[in-house]
């Protein structure tokens, strides 16, 4: 028996029997069953270990890569912004409702502006170029309005919705960055009772406004004119209630408290299914500090300007609420308040109706309607184009809330929200203080025995810096000026 070494296979033996009489010979083979132990144990122990250090190695090398990869492109972009100069705003930078110094103060102009930087506002509403407005009206071909800030005029977009675009003129608007962030706040106000503000241009000294279009006009209009349909009660009082819900929204209900400062039927629309919306609102603070001092005379509100507004009280949201009770006095009415007088010191037939003495047509309405309610015959107060079709409740109700807007005090008027609850029923309507009220007795006096003042405030000649002289000759000025008032004050506060 012989027994082999098989070089090429260590894990088996072969064992040979040598037979005498030479028949074949019968092999055994040994062999491990089961995994192959490793020939090198010691070799593959090394193997993993190495591996185990140098994968966690890889790994923070290519964190460590990253992090320098990105506070290289931070740093990169940093030195891109100090490159292009400091009138490059960021938008962390711009606050909106606060103002800045304009770029006529640094010593820029807007087209310097222009030209280095287009300024980003989060918020801010559609950018039309001023080419693309002269194309969308029309070159300005449909003026639908004026008004104190400028003209209005009807467009069209793109899309075929109607659009009315303010050109806002010679009012020395702020520079372009208080412009747009004036516009910012404005653009983010939504409110069914407010009129949507939808672009805005700011190109060089050109700033205009797209606002959606109200197809009804002002409110003036269907108001005071006799020619066309006459707004039944139901309707005015739809109008109230829906410019009080705007005012108050504005006052209590945005992020940013916007007084309007200037609350007429002018600035009231309409359209179609009984839609009313209040405009121009905030546009007030886009005026330049040098133009506040015209702020009364140029937005021409005679008629409708609060008494604190001739005093040093600061305005407050309570002026709003003076003019919306003018504004209440003439939907009633359905005439201006005060008497316009013609170049012979008549008054104007189309103002008023053909049954009214010549007495009774030069009178300050404002100053009737307080004589009535102390009557308690509100009925008399009432349209006459409505011919009965208004109850006495309805107007003494209507009326007992303008005169409670009339207060002389601010602090005695209520604000726009429980206006809103008075007209819906939800309050009680306040009882005006008749001591409170007695100063526009002397209002109408004045109105009653004087023409028209030539001073753009809506007051007689006799009206001597917040005091009443005894009499005056008609040729006498007014000595209050509001140039003492803040800019903050005339403007408006938010």
């Amino acid at each position: 028996m012989s027994c082999y070494l098989l070089e090429k296979n260590p894990l088996s033996t072969v064992f040979s029997i040598s037979s005498p009489s030479g028949q074949n010979a019968i092999g055994y083979v040994k062999t491990y069953v089961g995994s192959v132990p490793p020939s090198n144990p010691t070799s593959s122990s090394s193997s993993n270990h190495t591996v185990a250090i140098i994968l966690p190695v890889i790994a923070a090398a290519l964190l460590v890569t990253a992090i320098l990869y990105i506070l290289f492109v931070r740093w990169k972009k940093k030195g891109k912004k100090k490159g292009i100069g400091k009138s490059k705003p960021s938008p962390k930078n711009i606050h909106l409702g606060q103002q800045k110094s304009s770029s006529r103060d640094s010593g820029y102009t807007d087209q310097e502006e222009d030209s280095t930087d287009d300024v980003i506002i989060q918020g801010l509403p559609t950018r039309f170029t001023y080419e693309e407005l002269e194309a969308i009206t029309e070159n300005f071909q449909t003026k639908i309005g004026a008004g104190g800030f400028g003209s209005v005029y009807k467009g069209e977009l793109p899309d075929n919705s109607l659009v009315a675009v303010k050109k806002i003129e010679g009012v020395g608007v702020h520079g372009r960055k208080e412009f747009c962030t004036e516009i910012a706040v404005i653009g983010n106000i939504r409110h069914i009772n407010l009129v949507r503000l939808r672009g805005f241009c700011a190109q060089g000294s050109k700033r205009l406004l797209v606002y959606e279009y109200m197809n009804r006009g002002s409110l003036d209009r269907p108001l005071f004119s006799h020619a066309g349909p006459v707004l039944e009660w139901g309707e005015r009082v739809e109008i109230a209630l829906g410019t009080a819900r705007g005012l108050s929204y504005l006052h209590s209900g945005c992020e940013h408290k916007i007084v309007h400062c200037d609350v007429k039927p002018e600035n009231i629309l309409l359209a179609d299914g009984g839609q009313v919306k209040i405009s121009d609102f905030g546009l007030a603070k886009l005026m330049a500090p040098e133009q506040s001092a015209l702020f009364t005379t140029m937005r021409g509100t005679r008629g409708y300007l609060a008494p604190e507004w001739l005093t040093n009280t600061a305005i407050s949201d309570r002026a709003d609420v003076y003019s919306f009770g003018m504004v209440l006095l003439e939907l009633v009415r359905g005439r201006k308040n005060r008497s316009e007088m013609s170049a012979d010191n008549r008054p104007t037939q189309s103002d008023f109706s053909d049954n009214l003495s010549q007495t009774q047509q030069i009178e300050y309405f404002p100053t009737l309607a307080l004589e009535k309610h102390e009557q308690r015959r509100y009925i008399d107060l009432a349209d006459p184009r409505l011919q009965g079709r208004v109850t006495d409740e309805e107007v003494g109700k209507m009326v007992r809330i303008a005169l409670s807007c009339l207060h002389e005090e601010p602090a005695l008027r209520p604000n726009m929200a429980s206006v809103v609850r008075m007209m819906e029923g939800s309050l009680e309507a306040w009882e005006p203080r008749v001591k409170s009220l007695n100063f526009l007795r002397m209002y109408g006096m004045g109105f009653a025995v004087q023409p028209e003042p030539e001073n753009g405030l809506g007051l007689s000649p006799n009206f001597n810096g917040g005091s009443w002289t005894g009499t005056s000759s008609s040729t006498a000025n007014v000595s209050w000026s509001p140039s003492h008032l803040s800019s903050q004050q005339l403007s408006g506060p938010r």
